[in-house]
């Protein structure tokens, strides 16, 4: 496969406020990225663990395991074609322990040999929210179509040059992924319209609808892919991974 040659393996999806999508882009992504043929490992960083209970599991071994030097091939869960590393309790106990290790992430990955690495982090600017950034190549930014976006994405961006700067010159900014997305409501259109002025191709063109589909595909434990697979929002994510694909390759 072409991907081998590019610089983008492993993608962080980070966004200092929850409830934009960052969950759901991160399970629906990896489903559709495996659908093309891609060898996908999915990481659960945030202790609430909405990644892993998402796909219905509820293990007891994951991150927390891999971060004390156990082998990440007996840590991960076969979930629709792709592979998950889960959050589990331990999981905030590190928070707490990584605080004076930002490389510890990338050193337990260093070996992994997947095409796409996705890394859903807390809704935080936290130790494992600063492993990932060090871990990662490229950054997924998801936004909800609301006011204050804006703001939300520019402070975001300050700190990405901040961890550029200190931990990862190799760090770059893959898009910003607009979510939650109401074409009917005169300011779902006002804030796109917003973002793409401000901030040009790094926003994707491809944009998330407000889906019921895609709001319930959790409860049953499952991806968009396979709780709803003709929906709008499933039409999205599987644009979303051809994007994505795209601009690795151009990277």
């Amino acid at each position: 496969m072409p991907y081998a040659k590019a610089k983008v393996r492993r993608i962080a999806l980070v966004n200092q406020k929850g409830g934009v999508g960052k969950t759901t882009t991160a399970l629906n992504l990896a489903a559709y990225l495996a659908r093309m043929g891609w060898r996908v490992l999915l990481v659960d960083l945030d202790p609430q663990g909405n990644a892993t209970s998402g796909l219905g599991l509820r293990p007891e071994r994951g991150v927390y395991q891999l971060l004390q030097g156990e082998a990440l091939e007996s840590l991960v869960w076969e979930a629709d074609g792709f592979h998950l590393l889960p959050s589990t309790p331990e999981l905030v106990g590190a928070t707490v322990e990584l605080a004076e290790a930002p490389l510890a992430l990338a050193e337990a990955l260093r070996d992994e040999a997947y095409h796409f690495t996705l890394l859903d982090v807390p809704p935080s600017l936290s130790p494992l929210t600063l492993n990932a950034l060090a871990a990662a190549q490229g950054v997924i930014v998801p936004v909800q179509a609301e006011y204050y976006a804006l703001e939300g994405v520019a402070g975001f961006l300050a700190t990405l040059e901040e961890v550029r700067a200190r931990l990862n010159p190799g760090l770059r900014l893959l898009g910003i992924l607009i979510t939650m997305y109401d074409g009917r409501t005169l300011l779902s259109q006002q804030v796109e319209a917003q973002l793409r002025t401000h901030f040009g191709e790094k926003v994707f063109w491809t944009v998330v609808p407000r889906n019921v589909r895609l709001a319930e595909a959790p409860s049953f434990g499952k991806t968009i892919a396979q709780h709803a697979p003709t929906s709008p929002g499933a039409h999205a994510y599987r644009r979303l991974a051809e994007e994505v694909i795209a601009r690795v390759q151009e990277a």
